[in-house]
């Protein structure tokens, strides 16, 4: 089996859980999968990838897992209660080739928010390494070595970046469970300095590791439906939030509605409450520049805050966005597919993004459009309208 812990996962998918058990129990949501990368058969893999679900379907948490997940003070015992009786379920979860005859599959998980939310991730990871096992029997290990090498050189040999600190964000799109493994184990052997934390729970326990998450997209596009108004399904996001949490858990995710959106609704109020925020859509550059002017013109002191990276990051980005920021603000890094799926080969760019919260369309409307997902385009121009956010500019042919 390609997973065989229900840890083996990102935490923010257990941070927003606990939300949705506390505040959402009845909510009902509809995730879709999308495979960016043009020309990639996977048909020839559906069976695989649902014999693979099947096996995650089997799981269950084991004591020394809930004791794990019961050790940080941010979850409530409640929640530890509910996870010890918790299991996926094949019923929710659909894997199709696709209707469209185009060489993709169809993947659509489908039911309570509560029992589908921790789908996601191992699926993704369970596509990623079906099809390059299949596609790469004998894997360039000694190359993506060196490339790991090389990378971890980059920082660590340049005094200037002593301070810069990088984490584990690569679960979803590893190259496989076995290579995430060991980047992991390298990574705290010869970068131990400079290596923050994991998103993966799993290794996080395995090896000691500081787990990071807080919220994800999926998050502030449910509170569309769930809030009260839309208009204020950002802001009802973020104060539901911190009900929850009390300020632990306090980066903001930004990028649901854009800069501007995110700006408006993130006031005095939020940006002494929470620790700081995270980029994952558009010029990060751009994007830290105009929340340390947002940070001052609110008289609070950037660099109490932390501005987090997380957008398709490798370690030469890192190096130049550390070197911009690291005298104004505080600065971290979550590397994924860069860190966890370079040998060599192209690697899948999937996601499964919720599409609709009890029987709504939801969306995000990023910085960068190709990361946009909706399939209902009257919905996604009256959020448009809503949040005062213009319409992408076609490029030129």
């Amino acid at each position: 089996m390609i997973i065989t812990s229900l840890l083996d996962t990102d935490l923010y998918k257990f941070t927003m859980m606990q939300v949705v058990l506390h505040h959402f129990p009845a909510a009902e949501v509809e995730y879709r999968y999308k495979c960016r990368n043009k020309g990639i058969d996977l048909r020839p893999y559906v069976d695989e990838i649902r014999d693979e679900i099947a096996g995650l379907c089997r799981l269950r948490f084991q004591e020394q897992e809930l004791a794990y997940l019961g050790s940080m003070r941010f979850f409530k015992s409640d929640f530890i209660d509910f996870l010890s009786l918790f299991h996926l379920q094949q019923k929710y979860i659909s894997v199709q080739p696709s209707a469209a005859d185009n060489g993709e599959i169809d993947i659509t998980v489908k039911g309570p928010w509560l029992h589908t939310i921790l789908f996601e991730v191992p699926v993704l990871a369970i596509v990623n390494e079906v099809y390059f096992r299949a596609t790469q029997a004998a894997p360039d290990h000694a190359e993506g070595r060196k490339r790991l090498q090389d990378k971890m050189a980059l920082i660590r040999d340049n005094p200037a970046m002593a301070g810069c600190k990088v984490a584990d964000y690569g679960t979803r799109r590893r190259f496989s469970r076995s290579w995430h493994e060991e980047v992991v184990q390298t990574l705290q052997r010869d970068f131990a300095q400079h290596l923050v934390g994991t998103s993966n729970v799993h290794f996080a326990m395995k090896y000691g590791m500081t787990p990071l998450g807080t919220m994800a997209h999926e998050y502030l596009q449910a509170c569309q439906s769930l809030g009260p108004r839309l208009r204020d399904s950002q802001i009802y996001g973020f104060e539901m939030w911190a009900k929850e949490y009390r300020g632990d858990l306090g980066i903001a995710l930004s990028d649901v509605y854009g800069m501007a959106a995110f700006l408006r609704d993130f006031d005095l109020y939020f940006c002494k409450l929470f620790d700081g925020a995270r980029h994952d859509s558009g010029d990060p550059f751009e994007w830290g520049e105009r929340l340390i002017k947002h940070y001052q013109d609110n008289r609070v002191d950037p660099s109490t805050k932390t501005l987090v990276f997380s957008d398709s990051l490798d370690f030469g980005k890192v190096n130049e966005l550390y070197l911009r920021f690291k005298d104004r603000t505080r600065v971290a890094f979550g590397v994924g597919t860069n860190l966890t799926n370079d040998l060599g080969y192209t690697p899948l760019q999937i996601v499964m993004k919720m599409v609709r919260c009890n029987g709504q369309p939801v969306a995000k409307l990023s910085d960068t459009p190709s990361k946009n997902m909706c399939d209902d385009q009257a919905y996604l121009n009256y959020l448009r309208q809503v949040f005062e956010i213009a319409e992408p500019v076609a490029a030129a042919s």
